[in-house]
């Protein structure tokens, strides 16, 4: 994966970043740059600003001053939270109770980013969307199945970190499968909640993003990806997804 940003048009930018495990196997990761209707702008995700992807974002922003807000979506992606706020020093810190006690020294805004509060914030702009049924901050750190996903209205992009991923196919399997398929992070099974209707509330809130996300133009999945899609592709290819690890959640 090589570093960059990419233009998805009425506000939304993309940056595709390099994240390395143990320095030499690159899962990559990425962060978003949202200008707002009140002309300042939001950086989703945290992600460290170097070379030409800085150089970009500081020409969009007045060198970072148009930066209201840092809104950090998933409770485990917590690396670049410091170096974020470093380069806008003036924008609001938001992050998950996670978050915070990971970075106890940084000034977060009280409200917790998946507050009702934070949302009408930013209601203007984004529409955000906590999973149903798994757990949001998981008990055991490898569990990364729970994030909160951010609807861009003007773009019709949808920005989600783990929860719902882009999956390269195989070679021989192009011909069936020309692009990346959606798919279910791997550790859902294990985010599920202990509660007798939680595979009920997660497909209900499969369906509901589904119905939200009908005219999709844009998956940006940490770790895996951009992919495009025509109006009504990514509602189909989601509940797909759902359906293929429907039997393997309902023993969790």
């Amino acid at each position: 994966m090589t570093e960059a940003i990419h233009d998805l048009g009425q506000g939304f930018w993309t940056i595709r970043g390099d994240l390395k495990l143990g320095g030499v196997l690159n899962v990559g990761t990425q962060a978003g740059l949202v200008r707002l209707s009140d002309g300042g702008f939001a950086m989703l995700d945290s992600y460290p600003l170097t070379g030409n992807i800085r150089d970009r974002v500081m020409q969009l922003t007045d060198q970072g001053r148009a930066v209201r807000a840092v809104l950090n979506l998933h409770p485990h992606h917590t690396l670049h939270c410091a170096g974020i706020a470093q380069d806008f020093p003036d924008a609001r810190l938001y992050g998950s109770r996670r978050h915070w006690e990971k970075h106890p020294k940084l000034d977060w805004q009280p409200q917790p980013v998946e507050s009702a509060e934070v949302a009408a914030m930013f209601a203007d702009d984004l529409q955000f969307s906590m999973p149903r049924g798994i757990e949001y901050i998981d008990g055991n750190d490898k569990v990364h199945a729970g994030s909160l996903l951010a609807w861009h209205m003007a773009s019709r992009t949808l920005h989600v970190d783990d929860t719902i991923n882009l999956m390269p196919v195989p070679r021989l399997l192009k011909r069936f499968f020309p692009r990346p398929r959606v798919f279910l992070h791997p550790t859902m099974a294990e985010a599920m909640k202990p509660e007798p209707h939680a595979l009920q509330d997660l497909k209900a809130w499969i369906d509901e993003l589904a119905a939200q996300c009908q005219d999709l133009r844009h998956l940006c999945a940490a770790h895996s990806g951009l992919r495009s899609f025509q109006p009504g592709e990514f509602s189909r290819e989601l509940q797909a997804a759902f359906r293929r690890v429907e039997g393997k959640l309902a023993k969790a």
